[in-house]
């Protein structure tokens, strides 16, 4: 039984994954049919429960990489890294319409300059607010508040503690999920209906996930439009944060 298991699940683990995450998603869609009417999108409610899956795999297995440690979830770990996230992102861009895009440039460009500094600003304060006083901490926490690819990339550019990184992907991952169930909830009063206003959107909030599953829910035709300008926030944070962010709190915090 085991050889059995062994040849159909662990040695086709990315096949298995897919299998796994598919059969989450339709579980989450339900709940979120059912249990929260619709004001929850399922991609928040799946997030959610593989964080906590995630966890649970960890201890677990007593690893580092989560569910993945487990063999017979070893697909999770190609699935979920980098090449097909970066895949999934990219992807988006092709169902953009390059018209509207122009139509709304300088309205994205803006977005995505106030999307960068109000946020590092925030996570920056609330850095310094529960004591860390060093430039290259705050730094990374604040990067963290961007995305939870930007504080990552900047403190292992700066060479930050290991504790402090895994701080600054906690936040990006809060942020991350309550850009999900929010999203939703204030399409509405914030006029959330066009392109246009999907492209700012997407740019302040910078997380590309909690953009893409949060506009889903709201209308999937405006997906691409958000997850476009938070890609390009995320690019931006990567470029930002180890340099010019670092050096303007290192010029504060010395």
């Amino acid at each position: 039984m085991n050889d059995l298991m062994d040849s159909v699940f662990v040695d086709h683990g990315l096949i298995t994954a897919f299998a796994l995450v598919g059969l989450l998603m339709i579980v989450s869609n339900l709940a979120a049919d059912k249990l929260f009417a619709g004001r929850i999108h399922g991609s928040a409610i799946a997030i959610v429960v593989g964080l906590i899956l995630a966890y649970a795999g960890g201890v677990a297995s007593g690893g580092e990489d989560g569910i993945a440690d487990i063999a017979l979830f070893s697909g999770m770990g190609l699935l979920g890294g980098s090449m097909l996230r970066d895949f999934a992102i990219v992807a988006t861009a092709f169902e953009v319409n390059v018209a509207e895009v122009r139509r709304s440039g300088l309205i994205g460009v803006i977005a995505l300059g106030l999307g960068v500094v109000l946020p590092f600003v925030a996570g920056a304060a609330c850095a310094v607010a529960f004591g860390y006083t060093d430039a290259v901490s705050i730094t990374t926490i604040g990067a963290g508040a961007l995305t939870y690819i930007v504080g990552p990339v900047t403190g292992t550019a700066l060479g930050a503690d290991s504790t402090v990184i895994a701080l600054s992907v906690a936040t990006g991952v809060m942020k991350s999920v309550s850009v999900m169930v929010i999203t939703p909830l204030v399409a509405g009063p914030i006029g959330l209906r066009t392109p246009a206003s999907a492209m700012a959107f997407g740019g302040l909030m910078g997380t590309t996930s909690g953009v893409a599953a949060g506009l889903a829910a709201t209308d999937p035709k405006l997906v691409p439009y958000g997850a476009m300008t938070a890609t390009f926030h995320t690019g931006l944070g990567c470029l930002l944060g180890p340099s010019v962010l670092f050096l303007a709190v290192r010029a504060i915090f010395g």
